[in-house]
């Protein structure tokens, strides 16, 4: 039996991927979920995986700004053509990151009303006021506050995905999800 693992570059990632997978009704008892702790270490762990035997599909989700190496890497270890998208091996990319692609499918409103539901919108206001984000859109504010508090980051992302509506839902997040439980 193939066994497919799952990588996130972080807890944040893997918790809104838990969430989704909560909203859409999948259960993902047949996966390996594997937190990179850090992109930089997919290398190591997609090596270490795939040295351990050819009963294995490996799947992950990344930032953009990653998609070079991850895609160098996929093709380093024989996973995938250096020419090929990433999604041909499993591996879906977010535009920003995670949280820029649950605010934009969320909306700058229902990610306020999450933060309100958590207790941080009196923080929020304070911090649109700071004068380094009075100029800036909602969506940037969200995204910049998200990483602000030790913490917000790793429920940030899955807070949104368990309140945006279903048909809303971030593709690559999706995508990832549908990959998973094709196998």
């Amino acid at each position: 039996m193939t066994r497919t693992v799952v990588l996130f570059e972080g807890a944040s990632d893997r918790l809104a991927f838990e969430a989704a997978s909560r909203r859409l009704d999948v259960g993902l008892d047949a996966l390996d979920l594997v937190d990179l702790d850090g992109i930089t270490n997919l290398r190591a762990v997609l090596r270490d995986l795939l040295a351990q035997t050819d009963d294995v599909r490996v799947l992950g989700l990344y930032d953009a700004a990653e998609g070079a190496y991850v895609r160098r890497v996929l093709s380093d270890l024989g996973v995938l053509d250096s020419a090929a998208d990433p999604e041909r091996a499993g591996f879906f990319g977010c535009e920003r990151d995670l949280e820029d692609e649950a605010i934009a499918a969320a909306g700058p409103e229902l990610v306020v009303e999450t933060l309100d539901a958590r207790g941080e919108l009196a923080r929020f206001r304070v911090f649109q006021g700071q004068p380094a984000q009075r100029e800036r859109a909602v969506e940037d504010q969200l995204h910049r506050f998200a990483g602000t508090a030790a913490g917000r980051k790793a429920r940030f992302a899955a807070d949104v995905i368990d309140a945006i509506p279903l048909d809303r839902m971030p593709r690559p997040l999706v995508a990832l999800l549908d990959a998973a439980l094709a196998g």
